[in-house]
């Protein structure tokens, strides 16, 4: 990976981390945006996509899966909406 390749992945996590933070409901910016800080460091590029997946769904719907007020349907669930939700649920 080349210099470029590292400063284009960084700012990539930074606005991914951004998002994250922002996501316009408060429960979803500490479900989210804690899990982002926490894990992003050490996600490869593959798992970045799948999380970039994940925060495309609206608010609403991934306040109630990542709860469990509601189940992640087949259509939404993957490894690492699996990992966020794991996560928000085991938050102190």
């Amino acid at each position: 990976m080349t210099d470029t390749d590292h400063t284009e992945l960084d700012t990539r996590r930074r606005r991914i981390i951004f998002r994250a933070q922002h996501r316009g409901t408060y429960e979803n910016d500490l479900m989210i945006g804690d899990f982002v800080k926490a894990n992003i460091g050490a996600m490869s590029e593959a798992e970045l996509d799948e999380l970039e997946a994940v925060m495309e769904f609206p608010d609403a719907e991934l306040a109630d899966w990542l709860t469990g007020r509601l189940p992640i349907p087949d259509y939404a669930d993957s490894p690492m909406f699996r990992r966020i939700r794991e996560a928000a649920l085991n938050r102190a």
